[in-house]
């Protein structure tokens, strides 16, 4: 769909944390009765005016008309009560939680924690562990115990032992007894951060000192370290096979058998690019002769294209035929690239730390500061009260809340102007019951509870404020949400609309069919080979009547490919018609390009006509979409009521230009 008139509304939520506000607020139009105000007019216009590329709509006239339509629209979605959308709630909610992070962080451990993730990114490391489970939260005694016996375990390592052996005998890991141990080659965010840290900082053949996780302890044996396999730049030529949901065997067979006579006519010679050009079925690599976008490990959907494409050392080699889910495949190497640079991961590296457990550190750090910014005075009467309450049964999942929690509802403690009461406190103490903690005596683990508590709630409270603390997260949330309620009435009012309404789109086509027309068009069988007196055996065949699998069948033998066909119907002009076909039935003379000689016969011609609906459906509900788009404003312009403060605008405007 053509979105140019909602350029104002998406460049709106494009994150920018300042702006000015120069000029004195004052109200510049109205809808309904309901004011804007100069300063966010001004605002959004100085913001957002380098990504508008109409120039018209740097005209200020011509920016207040669009600006004064952009909040029509959000009001007609108010009314329409889009706001209520869940579906709109939780996005809004959802953005807003990321964008928070920039608030909540400490950019120096994340800036660290970026950069270690990137150094050890740029390696991979195979390891093989021992893990002796024990709890996180185990009595130190059963923490000891565990402790003791991986030591145990480390000394019959050193001792020369067979590591794989022992991990057999003595891992509490369930994949032990199958894998001995060996984890295979990872990276960075590939495992817990603790076992990550230790695999990274022990030496290749050394094995680690204990590692503890939330699993238990660990011995780690590093058993090779390789570098990251970077990025690559390839070529393929590719068959297409028939889908999975609806196999074809005759299908499948004949994409087997183009490839191997693509592969065929490779080894005798013939480039690559030209043969990817004619027979590759990826349309969006054929006309640049297989040529793929850079890609690293994962990027792909096909993991045995990515190994076959790294296994290829030398550039300009090329694989043999291998099949994926996709098709049959030959694939050149064209270069390879090294790992990408840090500053062109960081953004992807900052996602991964935040989904990892390494983002402790990052909570931790935000923890200390608030710790310094709200000072927390506890009521320790009534926390006294809590702690008699809690007994040992806590334990065994047995305790109970107490039964009249109104004598516990006086303010706990208080955060600013928010206080939390003993109540609560005592809900979330049966809410970690589940955690089964150890920590003993009883009062200890209320104590720690207790500090977790207090940490959360200090965090809320803050992630809770942070409008009030920062006036440009307010104004970029405020524009986020006007801009999610325009997208939403844009599906219902617009677009949906256009896709639904098939009486309006058949009215909107037959009104508009003169839009919607075929060139001329004919149907082609070319045949093209390096040889002449191959395509011009080809030609008397075609002269004959005889079809592209007669042809084949005639001219090519078991182990070489003497020519190949392809069979299409064209449209004047188009990109990828064949040279030198003129329009008109018959079989053309044998003519060569590059190292090719070809021959065309037209087989039938189509005359312009006009495209029937559903042959350009959707351009045609583009162009309705733009349709209904135009006359929007004005209806909406006739439901609500808009004053414009013209003394205002052109005093703003004096002082917006100079």
């Amino acid at each position: 769909m053509r979105i140019n008139k909602l350029i104002l509304g998406f460049a709106l939520v494009i994150n920018s944390l300042a702006f000015a506000q120069s000029e004195k607020k004052e109200v510049l139009f109205t809808i309904d009765e309901k004011p804007y105000y100069t300063d966010e007019f001004s605002r959004v216009y100085n913001k957002n005016i380098d990504l508008v590329k109409d120039e018209s709509q740097k005209d200020l006239n011509q920016y207040l008309e669009l600006f004064v339509g952009y909040k029509l629209k959000i009001n007609k979605a108010n009314k329409l009560g889009l706001q209520n959308n869940t579906k709109y709630i939780n996005e809004l909610k959802s953005y807003r939680a990321q964008l928070s992070k920039n608030y909540t962080s400490d950019t120096k451990v994340t800036k660290a924690l970026i950069e270690e993730g990137y150094n050890r990114s740029l390696k991979e490391i195979r390891a093989s562990h021992i893990l002796i489970l024990v709890d996180e939260n185990a009595m130190p005694a059963d923490t000891l115990k565990a402790y003791n016996q991986v030591i145990d375990i480390r000394k019959k390592a050193l001792a020369g032992e067979n590591f794989a052996e022992l991990a057999v005998k003595f891992s509490q890991d369930p994949s032990s007894k199958e894998n001995k141990g060996d984890l295979g080659y990872f990276s960075a965010f590939g495992m817990i951060y603790a076992f990550e840290s230790a695999a990274y900082n022990t030496k290749k053949g050394e094995i680690s000192m204990p590692v503890r996780t939330k699993f238990g302890y660990h011995l780690i044996k590093i058993v090779d370290s390789r570098d990251n396999r970077g990025e690559i730049t390839v070529a393929h030529i590719m068959i297409s096979k028939a889908p999975k949901t609806n196999e074809d065997k005759a299908v499948n067979e004949k994409a087997r058998t183009t490839i191997q006579d693509i592969y065929t006519k490779l080894k005798q010679g013939e480039h690559f690019e030209s043969l990817a050009n004619q027979f590759s079925e990826d349309k969006n690599s054929a006309p640049k002769g297989g040529l793929l976008p850079r890609f690293a490990s994962g990027q792909l959907s096909s993991e045995e294209f990515e190994n076959v494409a790294f296994s290829l050392t030398i550039p300009n080699s090329y694989s043999e035929p291998f099949e994926s889910q996709f098709g049959w495949h030959i694939v050149k190497l064209i270069e390879k690239h090294p790992i990408k640079k840090l500053d062109e991961m960081e953004r992807e590296l900052d996602g991964k730390i935040r989904k990892d457990d390494r983002s402790r550190l990052i909570t931790n750090s935000l923890t200390s500061k608030l710790q310094k910014k709200y000072t927390i005075v506890r009521d320790e009467k009534l926390y006294a009260q809590i702690k008699a309450s809690v007994t040992d049964k806590y334990y065994t999942g047995e305790w109970k809340l107490p039964a009249n929690l109104k004598d516990y509802n006086g303010n706990l403690f208080k955060i600013e102007d928010k206080s939390i009461n003993g109540a609560e406190f005592l809900s979330n103490l049966e809410t970690q019951q589940k955690a089964n903690l150890k920590i003993k005596p009883i009062g200890k683990l209320v104590d720690y509870v207790y500090q977790n508590f207090v940490d959360t709630q200090m965090t809320n409270y803050y992630n809770d404020n942070l409008e009030k603390e920062f006036p440009d997260f307010a104004n970029v949330i405020e524009e986020y949400r006007d801009g999610l309620l325009l997208f939403d009435l844009m599906e219902k009012e617009i677009w949906d609309k256009a896709k639904q309404d098939s009486v309006g789109l058949k009215n909107y086509y037959n009104t508009n069919k003169l839009k919607y027309q075929w060139k001329n068009r004919a149907e082609v069988l070319v045949a093209s080979s390096t040889k002449e007196d191959v395509i011009k055996a080809a030609r008397k065949l075609l002269k004959k009547d005889q079809t592209a699998d007669s042809i084949k069948t005639n001219l090519n033998t078991k182990d070489v490919v003497n020519v190949m066909t392809k069979q299409e119907t064209y449209e004047e002009g188009a990109e990828n018609f064949p040279k030198k076909v003129l329009f008109k039935t018959g079989v053309s003379e044998v003519y060569k390009e590059g190292e090719f000689y070809f021959v065309n016969k037209v087989s039938k011609i189509i005359p312009a006509s006009n495209k029937t609906l559903e042959e350009t459906k959707g351009r045609v509900i583009n162009d309705y979409q733009q349709y209904l788009e135009d006359n929007w404003v004005s209806n909406l312009k006739k439901e609500f009521k808009v004053n414009v403060n013209q003394e205002v605008f052109e005093r703003l405007k004096t002082s917006m230009k100079k």
